[in-house]
């Protein structure tokens, strides 16, 4: 492949390929926890529960991760250009049929069916195109910097928008504010051209797209009865896990018989991808299981409403902010598996200020020490784990790696609102309780991705670089 002319280096145009790509991992991540702090709003207007809104933050967040990987596959099919401008569209009509909602059946099917498609279909041509631009180290992770700097921020920001929103207008107006960005986002990408052509002819796997969708589905639907009937969660965990080990069975004899299955077993046998892939699901487990907790404490057991819980969290937005400006200057200077560990490391910490301040202080600025490490802890280590786990693996495999990798992070996302939310709804009038026991779970995950962090080797060796420099 011919080498990019001297003028697609420039920083104007590096911006210009960005920008799009950024403000939609924004947007994505900003649906995924803006909600938190719109639910006394929309329990009442639309006559439900805090379990039912939380059920729909979960199916979204659920949605995105089981597809991701068969839509990261379809972006070889049908060319990452089209599959990001179509997951716009769809995301942008689920957003405005949220805003129109009538009740929480048609809620669910505009912001977590409808947007939850769409944000599948575009977040894999994201990393996708990033990485083929980006061949080398430093202008690679410059690169994730920025995107998961944003993505950062989006989940970050989430609650302190949608809270100004909510309290300004009306919680049905933050979905028209997605649906703007949304739409500045098709205009910003007419010029974003795909570097390879899609391949029509490219076989996909819809046997075992149904089986990864379905196991992955039953195994969060089964969290989330936790504490409405624990033997049906049972069965749900049961029939999940019964059908991603059928899944992992069947795409093995699919690849001896000689056909592409949806997800290459080779993936899973790189070990620093495996502890990466670990690190992300984590990272975003602990940033969407602390966002919900702390927002739904806020306001239902501290009597908050939008705009005040909204504020808080603008110290996780400073943390994520200043750690993802300083992403290229940090990676420069310290190995990507520091960076991982002193993320979880401050993380960590932050969690333990949140349990220790909650009892300390009724006022809500207690809140700030600990959500702003954790922001900036989340800032200094979402960087480096994309770039571990996307430059583990050469140019052919980038699809696949890229649709893993998101599929993974969304799964942490959903399983963080699931597992922490679900112990906080479950007893929502006990006070205190429930939310420190939500927090010490969540301090026991982050211990987790820190034991993953420190078997990082300090310097992997990236592959695939003679190709992705072809591309530049």
């Amino acid at each position: 492949m011919t080498a990019r002319p001297a003028a697609a280096d420039s920083a104007a145009a590096r911006r210009r390929f960005l920008a799009p790509l950024a403000l939609a991992q924004f947007i994505c991540s900003f649906a995924g926890s803006n909600m938190n702090v719109m639910i006394n709003d929309i329990t009442k207007d639309l006559d439900t529960t805090v379990a039912g809104v939380q059920a729909a933050i979960t199916l979204f967040l659920l949605i995105m991760a089981i597809l991701m990987i068969p839509c990261s596959k379809l972006t070889d099919r049908w060319g990452r250009k089209r599959c990001f401008t179509m997951g716009l569209v769809l995301y942008g009509i689920g957003a405005l049929l949220s805003a129109a909602a009538p009740g929480l059946g048609v809620l669910i099917i505009g912001n977590s069916v409808l947007e939850g498609v769409g944000t599948a279909l575009l977040i894999p041509p994201v990393y996708i195109l990033t990485t083929l631009r980006f061949g080398d180290t430093m202008s690679r992770a410059r690169a994730f910097g920025v995107i998961s700097g944003f993505g950062g921020m989006g989940a970050a920001a989430g609650p302190l928008i949608g809270g100004l929103i909510t309290s300004a207008i009306s919680w049905r107006a933050a979905f028209v504010f997605q649906a703007l960005i949304v739409a500045t986002i098709v205009l910003l990408s007419r010029r974003v051209t795909d570097p390879l052509p899609a391949d029509p002819e490219r076989p996909f796997d819809a046997v075992g797209a149904v089986l990864s969708a379905a196991g992955l589905f039953f195994i969060v639907f089964g969290i989330l009865q936790a504490d409405r009937d624990p033997v049906l969660m049972a069965v749900l965990l049961v029939v999940g896990g019964a059908l991603l080990a059928g899944f992992f069975v069947y795409i093995r004899a699919r690849e001896r018989s000689g056909q592409e299955p949806l997800l290459s077993t080779r993936l899973f046998k790189n070990r620093v991808s495996n502890l990466g892939l670990i690190t992300q699901n984590i990272q975003w487990l602990l940033l969407m299981g602390v966002s919900f907790v702390v927002a739904v404490f806020l306001q239902t057991v501290r009597g908050y409403d939008a705009i005040e819980t909204g504020v808080i969290f603008t110290a996780a937005t400073l943390g994520v902010l200043v750690s993802s400006l300083a992403a290229e200057r940090l990676a420069k200077r310290r190995p990507q598996r520091t960076l991982i560990v002193a993320g979880f490391v401050m993380t960590g910490a932050g969690i333990v200020l949140l349990l220790a301040l909650v009892g300390a202080s009724s006022r809500v600025v207690a809140f700030a020490p600990g959500l702003l490490l954790i922001g900036l802890g989340l800032g200094v280590m979402l960087t480096p784990s994309v770039n571990l786990v996307q430059s583990s693996f050469p140019e052919e495999q980038q699809g696949e790696i890229s649709g893993l990798s998101r599929s993974v992070s969304n799964l942490g996302s959903s399983f963080g609102t699931a597992i922490a939310g679900t112990i906080l709804v479950s007893n929502l009038g006990g006070g205190n309780t429930s939310y420190v026991i939500a927090m010490i779970v969540l301090a026991a995950l982050a211990l987790v991705g820190l034991a993953a962090g420190l078997r990082l080797p300090p310097n992997p060796q990236r592959v695939g670089a003679p190709a992705a420099e072809a591309l530049r």
